[in-house]
Protein backbone atom coordinates (compact mmCIF):
# COMPACT_ATOMS: atom_id res chain seq x y z
CA UNK A 1 0.00 0.00 0.00
CA UNK A 2 1.44 3.49 -1.11
CA UNK A 3 2.40 5.20 2.31
CA UNK A 4 1.99 8.61 1.30
CA UNK A 5 -1.61 7.83 0.07
CA UNK A 6 -2.63 6.62 4.32
CA UNK A 7 -1.07 10.12 5.04
CA UNK A 8 -2.71 12.07 2.64
CA UNK A 9 -6.06 10.12 4.00
CA UNK A 10 -5.15 10.52 7.86
CA UNK A 11 -4.53 14.30 6.67
CA UNK A 12 -8.02 14.34 5.21
CA UNK A 13 -10.12 13.03 7.81
CA UNK A 14 -7.82 15.04 10.66
CA UNK A 15 -8.97 18.21 8.78
CA UNK A 16 -12.54 17.47 7.52
CA UNK A 17 -13.18 15.68 10.91
CA UNK A 18 -15.60 12.89 9.38
CA UNK A 19 -14.61 9.72 6.64
CA UNK A 20 -17.10 11.40 4.01
CA UNK A 21 -15.78 13.92 4.26
CA UNK A 22 -12.53 13.15 3.44
CA UNK A 23 -13.58 11.30 0.97
CA UNK A 24 -15.37 13.93 -1.29
CA UNK A 25 -12.06 15.92 -0.72
CA UNK A 26 -9.83 12.73 -1.73
CA UNK A 27 -12.18 11.78 -4.73
CA UNK A 28 -12.95 8.32 -3.16
CA UNK A 29 -15.37 6.63 -1.09
CA UNK A 30 -16.33 6.72 2.57
CA UNK A 31 -15.89 2.81 3.17
CA UNK A 32 -12.30 2.98 1.19
CA UNK A 33 -11.21 6.02 3.75
CA UNK A 34 -12.48 3.78 6.40
CA UNK A 35 -11.04 0.87 5.50
CA UNK A 36 -7.77 2.43 4.78
CA UNK A 37 -7.91 4.29 8.34
CA UNK A 38 -8.43 1.02 10.30
CA UNK A 39 -5.66 -0.21 8.67
CA UNK A 40 -2.96 2.36 9.31
CA UNK A 41 -4.44 2.09 13.13
CA UNK A 42 -4.02 -2.41 13.14
CA UNK A 43 -0.23 -1.03 11.35
CA UNK A 44 0.48 1.58 13.85
CA UNK A 45 -1.12 -0.52 16.70
CA UNK A 46 -2.35 2.53 18.42
CA UNK A 47 -5.76 4.24 17.68
CA UNK A 48 -5.72 7.17 15.88
CA UNK A 49 -9.35 8.40 16.17
CA UNK A 50 -12.63 8.57 18.45
CA UNK A 51 -15.50 8.21 16.40
CA UNK A 52 -18.78 9.64 17.64
CA UNK A 53 -22.05 9.30 15.15
CA UNK A 54 -21.40 13.07 13.91
CA UNK A 55 -17.56 13.62 13.83
CA UNK A 56 -13.93 11.89 14.80
CA UNK A 57 -11.96 12.93 17.08
CA UNK A 58 -7.83 13.17 16.99
CA UNK A 59 -6.79 11.07 19.62
CA UNK A 60 -3.29 12.00 21.65
CA UNK A 61 -1.57 9.62 19.33
CA UNK A 62 -3.31 10.86 16.56
CA UNK A 63 -2.80 14.28 17.28
CA UNK A 64 1.83 13.51 17.32
CA UNK A 65 1.22 11.55 14.44
CA UNK A 66 -0.90 14.18 12.69
CA UNK A 67 2.18 16.54 12.75
CA UNK A 68 5.07 13.98 11.61
CA UNK A 69 2.22 12.92 8.71
CA UNK A 70 2.00 16.50 7.75
CA UNK A 71 5.97 17.44 8.10
CA UNK A 72 6.23 14.48 5.74
CA UNK A 73 3.93 15.05 3.26
CA UNK A 74 5.25 18.85 3.12
CA UNK A 75 8.66 17.09 2.54
CA UNK A 76 7.16 15.21 -0.66
CA UNK A 77 5.73 18.13 -2.05
CA UNK A 78 8.65 20.39 -1.53
CA UNK A 79 10.80 17.54 -3.68
CA UNK A 80 8.22 17.26 -6.06
CA UNK A 81 7.96 20.78 -6.54
CA UNK A 82 11.85 21.27 -6.36
CA UNK A 83 12.37 18.51 -9.25
CA UNK A 84 9.86 21.41 -11.58
CA UNK A 85 11.75 24.48 -10.33
CA UNK A 86 8.37 25.71 -8.56
CA UNK A 87 10.02 25.17 -4.73
CA UNK A 88 9.68 28.74 -4.10
CA UNK A 89 6.58 29.49 -5.64
CA UNK A 90 3.74 30.15 -2.81
CA UNK A 91 0.37 28.14 -4.08
CA UNK A 92 -2.18 25.95 -2.63
CA UNK A 93 -4.48 27.32 -0.52
CA UNK A 94 -3.44 29.22 3.11
CA UNK A 95 -6.08 28.34 5.86
CA UNK A 96 -5.75 31.48 8.48
CA UNK A 97 -7.27 32.25 11.94
CA UNK A 98 -7.92 35.12 14.43
CA UNK A 99 -10.45 36.37 17.21
CA UNK A 100 -13.69 37.67 15.23
CA UNK A 101 -13.11 41.16 16.16
CA UNK A 102 -9.02 41.00 15.85
CA UNK A 103 -9.77 39.71 12.20
CA UNK A 104 -12.72 41.39 11.25
CA UNK A 105 -10.59 44.66 12.03
CA UNK A 106 -7.04 43.78 10.70
CA UNK A 107 -6.92 40.91 8.12
CA UNK A 108 -8.78 41.59 5.01
CA UNK A 109 -7.20 44.15 3.74
CA UNK A 110 -3.49 42.33 4.12
CA UNK A 111 -5.16 39.27 2.73
CA UNK A 112 -6.10 41.01 -0.69
CA UNK A 113 -3.16 42.48 -0.54
CA UNK A 114 -1.41 39.09 -0.35
CA UNK A 115 -3.76 37.05 -2.99
CA UNK A 116 -2.68 40.05 -5.42
CA UNK A 117 0.54 39.51 -5.24
CA UNK A 118 0.45 35.85 -5.25
CA UNK A 119 -1.89 35.16 -7.82
CA UNK A 120 -1.33 30.80 -7.49
CA UNK A 121 -2.50 31.29 -3.68
CA UNK A 122 -6.02 31.14 -2.43
CA UNK A 123 -7.29 32.26 1.02
CA UNK A 124 -9.43 30.63 3.93
CA UNK A 125 -10.51 32.77 7.48
CA UNK A 126 -11.56 31.47 10.43
CA UNK A 127 -12.99 34.05 12.25
CA UNK A 128 -13.59 32.31 16.22
CA UNK A 129 -13.37 33.57 19.76
CA UNK A 130 -11.87 30.07 20.86
CA UNK A 131 -7.93 29.18 20.63
CA UNK A 132 -7.95 26.36 17.51
CA UNK A 133 -5.64 23.36 17.50
CA UNK A 134 -3.49 24.22 14.25
CA UNK A 135 -2.60 21.15 13.61
CA UNK A 136 -5.94 19.12 14.46
CA UNK A 137 -7.35 21.29 12.33
CA UNK A 138 -5.96 21.71 9.78
CA UNK A 139 -5.14 25.51 10.42
CA UNK A 140 -1.56 27.03 8.85
CA UNK A 141 -1.42 30.29 10.90
CA UNK A 142 -3.14 32.05 13.59
CA UNK A 143 -3.16 35.74 14.82
CA UNK A 144 -3.45 35.73 18.67
CA UNK A 145 -3.31 37.87 21.79
CA UNK A 146 -1.85 37.11 24.76
CA UNK A 147 1.18 35.16 26.15
CA UNK A 148 1.31 31.87 24.37
CA UNK A 149 1.96 28.54 26.30
CA UNK A 150 5.16 26.33 25.51
CA UNK A 151 4.48 24.45 22.37
CA UNK A 152 5.69 23.67 19.11
CA UNK A 153 4.40 26.66 16.87
CA UNK A 154 6.41 29.15 15.69
CA UNK A 155 6.11 32.45 16.62
CA UNK A 156 6.48 36.16 15.22
CA UNK A 157 5.47 39.14 17.34
CA UNK A 158 3.65 41.82 15.38
CA UNK A 159 2.36 43.97 18.43
CA UNK A 160 0.57 44.45 21.65
CA UNK A 161 -2.88 45.69 22.63
CA UNK A 162 -3.85 47.05 26.46
CA UNK A 163 -7.18 45.59 28.65
CA UNK A 164 -8.94 48.49 29.26
CA UNK A 165 -12.15 50.07 30.70
CA UNK A 166 -14.22 52.66 28.76
CA UNK A 167 -17.33 54.43 29.44
CA UNK A 168 -19.58 57.29 27.47
CA UNK A 169 -18.52 60.81 28.46
CA UNK A 170 -22.33 61.31 29.04
CA UNK A 171 -22.40 58.19 31.32
CA UNK A 172 -19.71 59.40 33.38
CA UNK A 173 -21.01 63.09 33.81
CA UNK A 174 -24.08 61.72 35.22
CA UNK A 175 -22.66 58.57 37.62
CA UNK A 176 -18.91 59.95 38.03
CA UNK A 177 -15.57 58.56 37.13
CA UNK A 178 -14.51 55.65 39.61
CA UNK A 179 -11.50 56.99 41.22
CA UNK A 180 -10.35 53.81 42.49
CA UNK A 181 -11.29 50.15 41.46
CA UNK A 182 -13.77 49.63 44.30
CA UNK A 183 -15.26 52.20 42.79
CA UNK A 184 -16.33 50.15 40.13
CA UNK A 185 -19.03 47.82 42.54
CA UNK A 186 -21.50 51.56 42.71
CA UNK A 187 -21.65 51.32 38.54
CA UNK A 188 -23.77 49.69 35.97
CA UNK A 189 -20.94 47.39 34.61
CA UNK A 190 -21.16 45.85 30.34
CA UNK A 191 -19.06 42.57 30.57
CA UNK A 192 -17.56 41.09 27.58
CA UNK A 193 -17.59 37.71 28.62
CA UNK A 194 -14.51 36.83 26.47
CA UNK A 195 -12.35 38.92 28.52
CA UNK A 196 -13.84 38.49 31.85
CA UNK A 197 -15.55 34.75 32.42
CA UNK A 198 -15.18 35.00 35.72
CA UNK A 199 -16.39 38.23 36.08
CA UNK A 200 -13.50 39.66 37.79
CA UNK A 201 -11.26 42.74 36.43
CA UNK A 202 -8.19 42.77 36.51
CA UNK A 203 -5.57 45.53 37.57
CA UNK A 204 -1.97 46.51 37.83
CA UNK A 205 -0.90 47.53 41.41
CA UNK A 206 2.63 48.08 40.96
CA UNK A 207 4.15 44.91 39.78
CA UNK A 208 1.00 42.93 41.21
CA UNK A 209 -2.01 42.06 39.29
CA UNK A 210 -4.98 42.40 41.37
CA UNK A 211 -8.79 41.60 41.34
CA UNK A 212 -12.08 43.20 41.61
CA UNK A 213 -15.27 40.93 41.61
CA UNK A 214 -17.92 42.70 39.87
CA UNK A 215 -21.61 42.29 39.33
CA UNK A 216 -22.43 43.29 35.42
CA UNK A 217 -25.81 43.99 35.06
CA UNK A 218 -25.22 42.97 31.36
CA UNK A 219 -22.71 40.14 29.81
CA UNK A 220 -22.62 39.26 26.43
CA UNK A 221 -20.23 37.44 24.29
CA UNK A 222 -19.40 39.46 21.50
CA UNK A 223 -17.09 42.61 22.29
CA UNK A 224 -19.00 45.24 19.24
CA UNK A 225 -22.22 44.89 21.30
CA UNK A 226 -20.65 45.56 24.73
CA UNK A 227 -18.86 48.60 23.76
CA UNK A 228 -21.66 49.99 21.76
CA UNK A 229 -23.65 49.96 24.83
CA UNK A 230 -21.33 51.61 26.55
CA UNK A 231 -21.01 53.68 23.67
CA UNK A 232 -25.21 54.51 24.21
CA UNK A 233 -24.44 55.88 27.79
CA UNK A 234 -25.35 52.26 29.67
CA UNK A 235 -22.39 51.72 31.67
CA UNK A 236 -18.81 50.81 31.79
CA UNK A 237 -17.37 48.06 29.56
CA UNK A 238 -13.95 46.35 29.23
CA UNK A 239 -12.03 45.46 25.75
CA UNK A 240 -8.98 45.73 24.04
CA UNK A 241 -7.35 48.91 23.29
CA UNK A 242 -7.72 48.05 19.44
CA UNK A 243 -11.40 47.72 19.38
CA UNK A 244 -12.08 51.23 20.76
CA UNK A 245 -8.84 53.35 20.02
CA UNK A 246 -10.73 55.22 16.73
CA UNK A 247 -14.09 55.95 19.16
CA UNK A 248 -11.45 57.39 21.70
CA UNK A 249 -10.32 59.80 19.55
CA UNK A 250 -13.24 60.98 17.99
CA UNK A 251 -15.02 61.21 21.79
CA UNK A 252 -17.38 59.03 22.14
CA UNK A 253 -16.10 56.94 24.74
CA UNK A 254 -12.88 57.71 27.64
CA UNK A 255 -10.27 55.43 28.93
CA UNK A 256 -11.78 54.84 32.56
CA UNK A 257 -8.76 53.99 35.22
CA UNK A 258 -6.15 54.15 32.80
CA UNK A 259 -3.26 54.20 35.16
CA UNK A 260 -4.03 51.09 36.90
CA UNK A 261 -4.81 49.16 33.19
CA UNK A 262 -2.49 45.81 33.39
CA UNK A 263 0.45 45.36 30.98
CA UNK A 264 -0.33 44.98 27.15
CA UNK A 265 -0.69 41.53 25.97
CA UNK A 266 1.10 40.69 23.07
CA UNK A 267 0.10 39.66 19.59
CA UNK A 268 1.75 37.38 17.43
CA UNK A 269 1.37 35.13 14.08
CA UNK A 270 1.90 31.71 14.78
CA UNK A 271 1.99 28.64 12.87
CA UNK A 272 3.00 24.65 13.63
CA UNK A 273 6.67 23.63 13.89
CA UNK A 274 8.38 21.31 11.02
CA UNK A 275 11.20 20.89 8.87
CA UNK A 276 10.08 22.29 6.18
CA UNK A 277 7.37 25.32 6.26
CA UNK A 278 5.67 25.67 2.97
CA UNK A 279 6.46 28.55 0.80
CA UNK A 280 2.78 30.16 1.15
CA UNK A 281 3.31 30.21 5.06
CA UNK A 282 6.51 31.52 4.85
CA UNK A 283 5.82 34.39 2.52
CA UNK A 284 2.48 35.26 4.14
CA UNK A 285 4.13 35.58 7.44
CA UNK A 286 6.79 37.74 5.85
CA UNK A 287 4.39 39.80 3.92
CA UNK A 288 1.54 40.48 6.80
CA UNK A 289 4.01 41.01 9.79
CA UNK A 290 5.42 44.42 8.86
CA UNK A 291 1.39 45.54 8.02
CA UNK A 292 0.03 44.17 11.17
CA UNK A 293 2.56 45.94 13.67
CA UNK A 294 2.11 49.08 11.35
CA UNK A 295 -2.07 48.41 11.61
CA UNK A 296 -1.78 48.17 15.96
CA UNK A 297 0.55 50.12 15.86
CA UNK A 298 -2.13 53.25 14.17
CA UNK A 299 -4.98 51.39 16.74
CA UNK A 300 -2.69 51.89 19.59
CA UNK A 301 -3.64 54.35 22.52
CA UNK A 302 -1.29 57.14 22.49
CA UNK A 303 -0.38 59.32 25.75
CA UNK A 304 -2.31 62.58 25.97
CA UNK A 305 -0.27 65.29 24.55
CA UNK A 306 0.78 68.26 26.98
CA UNK A 307 1.93 71.56 26.91
CA UNK A 308 4.52 70.62 29.61
CA UNK A 309 8.35 70.85 28.10
CA UNK A 310 9.88 67.21 28.27
CA UNK A 311 12.71 66.90 30.83
CA UNK A 312 14.27 64.44 29.14
CA UNK A 313 17.81 65.77 26.78
CA UNK A 314 17.86 65.35 23.11
CA UNK A 315 20.22 63.53 21.09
Amino acid sequence: MDRFQELRTFVAVAETGGFARAAARLGSSPPAVTRLIAALEARLGVQLFNRTTRRVHLTDAGLRFAEGARTALDALDAVESEATGQSSVPSGRLTLTASVTMGRSLLPPIINDFLRAHPRVSAKVLLLDRVVNLVEEGVDIALRVGELPDSSLISVKVGAVKRILVASPDYLAKRGAPGAPDDLKLHSFIAFTGLMPDREWRYADGKRIRRVSLQPRFEINDAVSAIASAEQGEGVTICLSYMVAEKIKRGTLVEVLPHLSPPPAPVHLVYPQGRLVAPKVRSFVDFAAPRLRTAIGELSLKPPKTDKPSTRSGR
